[in-house]
């Protein structure tokens, strides 16, 4: 008989909230329940937190601004609290740019790094708990369906953390998954594919921008040179609709390109490990080709060379919690409001298949995203925040955005709070009364 021996030592940690996930819902949870001086532990598979905009190098805070079709060079704002706040220090600390042309909005580009340092500060808090380099291995659940923390994993040990409230921020919906409570998987199982995001350096940005103008989304032109390459196979470019976004660093591209396939041309999904590992090879290659391409055809790139990638490939879509609302794709288009909607976004749905990403704008308008999108259909104990929130294929399309990301876990820190002070079951917290308190706490949603 094989033994498995582990002789480190166990521990139990005990919080107000344990939050799994330290990405920009994570962090704003845990700034949001700290700041009303509730004990919080946030735990990280990386060494630092970010999630999808610093681990997976997304590279900008979208969903900041409304679409217009008639672009001026001043965005209008719609969404503020907790993201406002967060984007002001970035931007005192030198790490975000002002506002630059994405499509029919605008977007803003943040270094990595700075990110990073921006979330330590809102962090550095005696009611917080970081564990870095940690994953959650198993929920703890009481009876059917209360959650009560989960088993954590480190190098010194596994250990638990009992907690009053888990936040499950993990973007794949981990912890729902782990306590048997309902979830999907995008479109019937069908989720958009990831992308290997990479930094150029060496451009001439100047010259690149007087060639191709100040829009980030690559013009027609850049389309049909790549389209023409590939017909001569020239390069292997699966993608043709391309971004490429000037950072705050002197002479850098940060370069959203790659399409990341598997070998029969279906879409891969980091849920699954061979998906996953063969996301991370291809998407290495791929930004060698790119890159090859940009040097080689475009103007201010005659000297550029790949600087790095990110962490990982950014994830669009993986599991979510089957909510207590699902938000509908025609909740997005439509611009619906909801009594109980503790978020908005005027950020369009992006689907990303096929050569040419599918943009669909909302124009002069927002949606919103109740609180129930957060609630799994059964289940007491837990929220989501972040990604994998209660909506359709095309709706998370939108609504997965570094900006609402940010908002959701500032409502569901707020929603954690009033379920503990008042001893409300966390499925009972009635989204109105979120939306009050939000807006007394700067988010501006009425």
């Amino acid at each position: 008989m094989i033994k498995q021996l582990d002789v480190r030592k166990n521990e139990t940690l005990f919080a107000d909230v344990l939050i799994v996930g330290g990405g920009a819902a994570g962090v704003a949870a845990a700034h949001t329940l700290a700041s009303e001086n509730k004990k919080v532990i946030i735990v990280e598979k990386y060494g630092f937190c970010g999630g999808g905009a610093v681990a997976g190098l997304s590279g900008t805070i979208c969903g900041m601004y409304e679409a217009s079709e008639k672009l001026t060079n001043k965005p209008k704002q719609s969404v503020f609290g907790f993201t406002d706040k967060f984007a002001k220090v970035m931007s005192e600390k030198g790490g975000l740019s002002e506002p630059v042309k994405y499509g029919k909005t605008f977007t803003r580009v943040h270094d990595p790094l700075v990110w990073r340092e921006t979330a330590d500060f809102f962090l550095n808090n005696k009611n917080i708990t970081i564990i870095f380099h940690a994953i959650a291995t198993h929920a703890l659940v009481e009876g059917k369906e209360k959650i009560e923390g989960a088993v954590i994993w480190t190098k010194q040990g596994s250990f638990e953390v009992r907690s009053k409230i888990t936040i499950d921020a993990s973007g794949d919906a981990d912890v729902i998954a782990m306590s048997g409570l309902p979830n999907f998987i995008g479109d019937n199982g069908k989720v958009q594919n990831p992308t290997m995001i990479f930094r150029l350096l060496n451009v001439n940005v100047k010259k690149f921008k007087e060639k191709y103008g100040e829009n980030t989304i690559m013009p027609i032109e850049v389309t049909d040179l790549i389209i023409k390459m590939n017909k001569l196979k020239k390069y292997n470019l699966p993608r043709a609709k391309i971004w490429l976004f000037p950072t705050t660093r002197e002479n850098e591209l940060i370069c959203n390109c790659t399409r990341i396939i598997g070998l029969n041309g279906e879409e891969l999904n980091s849920l699954y490990w061979k998906d996953f590992t063969m996301a991370e090879i291809q998407g290495r290659s791929q930004i060698r080709e790119y890159a090859k391409f940009f040097k080689e055809n475009l103007i201010g790139c005659e000297n550029s060379f790949v600087n790095d990638t990110g962490v990982q490939v950014g994830i669009r879509q993986t599991r979510q919690v089957d909510g207590k609302y699902k938000l509908k794709n025609n909740d997005v288009v439509k611009g619906k409001k909801f009594k109980t909607g503790i978020a908005r976004s005027p950020w369009p749905i992006e689907l990303h298949s096929g050569q040419k990403p599918k943009v669909e704008w909302l124009i002069d308008d927002v949606y919103e995203i109740p609180l129930d999108c957060f609630k799994p259909k059964k289940g007491k104990g837990i929220y989501v925040a972040g990604r994998c929130l209660s909506a359709e294929h095309e709706a998370v399309a939108s609504a997965r955005v570094t900006a609402q990301c940010f908002s959701y876990g500032h409502a569901i820190g707020h929603a954690s709070v009033l379920s503990l002070n008042e001893k409300i079951d966390t499925d009972k917290i009635d989204g109105a009364e979120i939306r009050k308190i939000l807006n007394n706490d700067g988010a501006q949603l009425d």
